[in-house]
């Protein structure tokens, strides 16, 4: 397996691999053309699927917005990300149909190894990211590696995720925790 493959699958990886790298200089020559770009006008929709090809056609995401590869990304029907965006998305992310992801929002797959002593090495693995259908995530909120948000959620602004939310939750805090149950 390559790294790309091995960073796919959730393995550890070599982040400094030649792979790797390749990968994400292409994604940052594709966030210049995106970032310059305003939803709404005649070269967005092509940036965006140059980016994104994961991404609905109906999906909206306002620049600035910052990722490491973006093919790994998939956005569901009606999905809109608000300006200012991070999305580490080595171990891919998935947002399910309508959800709002507010400004300043960080969502972070890449988990480094908790020894020290192969922390030293270039190597992490990527744990997706899943977030269901309909959720609302407040501005700065920051989505940490391998957690998943059920349908329905609403996460309040500034909280950070360390935990699977389960469906119809609203969640809060440092860490963020279950206030109540929605519907």
């Amino acid at each position: 397996m390559n790294e790309l493959e091995k960073m796919a699958a959730g393995e550890l990886y070599d982040f400094s691999s030649d792979e790797i790298d390749g990968s994400v200089r292409a994604a940052r020559h594709k966030l210049q053309r995106f970032n310059r770009c305003v939803p709404g006008d005649a070269a967005y929709p092509d940036a965006l699927r140059d980016l994104l090809p994961a991404a609905h056609p109906s999906a909206v995401v306002v620049p600035p917005f910052f990722c490491d590869h973006g093919y790994p990304i998939r956005l569901g029907e009606g999905v809109f990300v608000n300006g200012g965006a991070t999305m580490l998305d080595g171990g891919g992310i998935e947002i399910g149909a309508r959800t709002k992801v507010g400004p300043d929002c960080k969502l972070y797959t890449p988990q480094h190894p908790i020894d020290y002593r192969e922390r030293r090495r270039p190597v992490e693995r990527g744990l997706r990211i899943t977030i269901g259908e309909d959720c609302w995530l407040g501005g700065n909120v920051t989505v940490c590696p391998g957690v998943r948000i059920g349908d329905r959620c609403i996460i309040g602004a500034g909280s950070v995720v360390v935990h699977d939310i389960p469906d119809d939750s609203l969640a809060a805090g440092n860490p963020a925790i279950v206030k109540r149950k929605l519907q």
